[in-house]
């Protein structure tokens, strides 16, 4: 993998050299002035620090809506300095940081705190997610707009981890969203449908003796939350779709026009509950790995913006809490390193995305999603530069012990990958990759 930028700072000028935009056409030079893209095209511009592309694929930097960064509270598996080094190395600009911290961002003062600590860092924009109630409980309301109101400006609230179950908290939750022109998402599980359950309800858990954790418990809140974001007009993102009728129950409330977005995880898009033989923890998620038709039924969804974005879940724990007997173990895999190479496994090498919908799925969208104005941008003159070059042809191992996280709970440990980032950029300073000549 690309290495990170041991000094990052910002030049005046910086060229990119043999860059393709998109993927498309023959390569390019872009030129970087002050951290906005200055010139496109054959540059002449002689002194300037320069970064060689080699034909790499130039996109608008990724932004990942659901990202677990553990801090404050769980530094033994996660920091936002370690998470931003994993996000600027999987190509990200922007991640949003979950609400189920320790204490729980649940008030100005924990976003705040959330929130500096990026700019601190520096490597990404980290966005704090604050919670719908208070301690994620479900039962009362956060200071919704007191956290919006913030310095931290929090854009997005979710009680992830826990689903707001109570319809009438989540009815209100999405008034109060509307008149403060912000994100409800939500983690769709009905808990009455899923206690004590250990693995997607089917043939695979049957054999293994596994207590089953059923479609409908998701797809019956992703169903309930639409007509309420219907009702009141408000706009709702449901986290980490699973199953083949939660994208069915998108497309309708869609065409109904309800405010609705959806994120499916890379590891739904691409394993299956095949892999839950074994017993290995490292594959124990929430919602758990389905079965191949949903695999498949996700994967076309994406690529008909059914579902509108790719968010990593990305989910660090200690040893203790993975290396265990599986009923024991936390659900949740590491996603930001790998994330850009298992969407081109499941979707650019399948042919259901280009590199221009890579863009859509994992840039555009996202930020659009957020009301975020710099990332997810066009690459156009007079636009921010915050850009990863991606070179489409290398492939790479990964491995759990190498990856920037302080965790190492990858799924796809020893898995060849395709699709490396080279290098990333932050309103024009390399982040993480190829050190500028």
């Amino acid at each position: 993998m690309s290495a990170l930028a041991s000094e990052p700072r910002t030049p005046d000028t910086l060229l990119l050299r043999n860059v393709r935009p998109y993927g498309e056409g023959d390569p390019v030079d872009v030129l970087v002035r002050h951290g906005v893209i200055a010139e496109i095209g054959a540059v002449t511009a002689d002194g300037v620090e320069t970064v060689e592309g080699n034909g790499a694929v130039l996109l608008p930097g990724f932004v990942d809506l659901h990202t677990h960064l553990r801090e404050p509270g769980r530094e033994d598996t996660e920091t936002v300095e370690t998470g931003s080094r994993a996000a600027a190395l999987g190509g990200y600009t922007a991640v949003f940081a979950m609400a189920n911290t320790d204490p729980v961002a649940d008030n100005a003062v924990v976003v705040e705190h959330v929130w500096r600590r990026g700019r601190e860092v520096g490597l990404v924009d980290v966005h704090p997610v604050g919670a719908v109630t208070v301690g994620l409980k479900g039962e009362k309301l956060a200071e919704l707009g007191t956290m919006a109101k913030s310095a931290a400006n929090v854009r997005v609230f979710s009680d992830d981890g826990h689903c707001v179950h109570d319809p009438l908290v989540m009815r209100r939750a999405l008034e109060y969203s509307k008149a403060l022109d912000v994100v409800v998402a939500q983690h769709a599980e009905e808990p009455r449908l899923t206690v004590g359950a250990q693995a997607h309800e089917g043939e695979q858990a049957a054999r293994l003796g596994l207590q089953g954790w059923p479609a409908a418990a998701e797809e019956s809140i992703v169903a309930r939350d639409c007509l309420l974001a219907l009702h009141a007009e408000a706009r709702l993102h449901v986290c980490h779709v699973s199953t083949t009728g939660t994208a069915d129950v998108l497309k309708w409330a869609k065409a109904r026009g309800t405010k609705v977005s959806a994120e499916v995880t890379p590891h739904h898009l691409l394993l299956t509950d095949d892999r839950l033989s074994t017993y290995d923890p490292v594959n124990k998620v929430n919602p758990p790995l389905r079965t191949n038709a949903d695999v498949e039924a996700l994967r076309r969804a994406l690529a008909e913006g059914v579902i509108d974005c790719v968010a990593t879940d990305h989910a660090p724990h200690a040893v203790q809490d993975k290396d265990c007997e599986w009923s024991a173990a936390r659900p949740g895999m590491l996603g930001l390193q790998t994330a850009l190479s298992v969407v081109v496994e499941a979707m650019v090498r399948t042919g259901l995305l280009d590199w221009r919908g890579v863009a859509r799925v994992m840039s555009e969208r996202p930020a659009e999603i957020a009301g975020l104005p710099d990332h997810g941008r066009p690459i156009e003159v007079g636009e921010p530069a915050n850009l990863v070059l991606v070179d489409p042809d290398a492939t790479w191992t990964v491995r759990g012990a190498e990856l920037a996280s302080v965790a190492g709970n990858t799924p796809f440990e020893g898995m060849e990958l395709p699709g490396v980032v080279t290098t990333t950029l932050l309103r024009g300073r390399v982040t993480a990759g190829r050190i500028p000549a």
